[in-house]
């Protein structure tokens, strides 16, 4: 079973391309949870798989996080896998559409390793995030879990987020509150988190804990839904750069909460996983 593992500002998946696997079909949630297990396993966020049929794009792809569940996007999926098939020379042109089962994206590779994504448009309505209760805009409302009652912006990109603005934020906020946060009744289909700190007009920093994956250290849709919260509130312009853990993101944000983001892309390695993994029991 070959592999090809990139990371994107240390938010690292594997590539699992379906030309290599004649059975066709993704490997099943025990065997993702445990290829990428950090330790019994080759280790990573997450699973690309593709590319895979598409009538809408060039491309079509298949995330899933380390847990087994499948994610309808990600931002550092997409410009991970843009960069793969260039890699693999499946492409004529640095632009490149890929269908996720969160819509459609536009990708652009820029010097090999920069990779652009047209991400869509943050919505923040209820029903399409998705979000408990009536329809309504999901602003500025109140959580409590464990110890502790938030205020939190709720957005959708494809995926659903749940952005805290605070004074000032930290890996011990996301690893502490972000798992109760993640099931918390108000978000049917769980939530990616961020804890949110605005800098200054141009630059915010986020914490993340990403649903079925736990605390990363970067996020494309984190950074994507933090920046549309924090310029909805009048709290930042619409270019803003998003500080993680891991690097650096820049963001920008169209009239319409359309959002383009660019950032590196590093190739890792290559290999093959042996049979003998497979034989691990967890």
């Amino acid at each position: 079973m070959r592999f090809y593992k990139y990371h994107a500002l240390g938010n690292d998946y594997l590539v699992l391309d379906p030309r290599d696997y004649p059975q066709g079909a993704p490997p099943a949630p025990k065997q993702i949870r445990l290829i990428c297990h950090r330790n019994y396993g080759v280790g990573s966020d997450g699973i690309l798989w593709g590319p895979t049929a598409t009538t809408q794009a060039d491309f079509g792809l298949r995330i899933f996080n380390p847990d087994g569940s499948e994610a309808e996007k990600s931002g550092n999926g997409l410009r991970i896998f843009a960069r793969f098939v260039w890699d693999q020379g499946l492409v004529k042109t640095p632009r490149i559409t890929i269908e996720t089962p969160g819509g459609v994206a536009e990708a652009e590779v820029k010097n090999g390793h920069r990779i652009t994504v047209a991400m869509g448009r943050v919505t923040f309505a209820s029903a399409g995030i998705p979000v408990a209760g009536p329809p309504r805009e999901v602003l500025n409302e109140t959580l409590t879990v464990r110890d502790r009652t938030f205020t939190f912006c709720a957005a959708g990109i494809g995926n659903p987020h749940c952005v805290i603005p605070l004074p000032e934020t930290s890996a011990a906020l996301a690893t502490t509150y972000g798992p109760d946060i993640e099931v918390h009744p108000n978000f049917p289909n769980r939530t990616n988190v961020q804890f949110l700190q605005v800098l200054d007009r141009a630059n915010i920093r986020i914490e993340i804990w990403e649903r079925g994956a736990g605390h990363t250290l970067a996020s494309g849709s984190s950074a994507s839904a933090a920046s549309a919260v924090a310029h909805r509130l009048g709290l930042v312009d619409r270019e803003v750069t998003v500080h993680m853990p891991g690097g650096k993101l820049f963001v920008e944000i169209g009239e319409d909460f359309s959002i383009r983001q660019s950032g590196p892309v590093i190739k890792v390695a290559e290999g093959m996983m042996h049979p003998e993994l497979f034989a691990t029991r967890l």
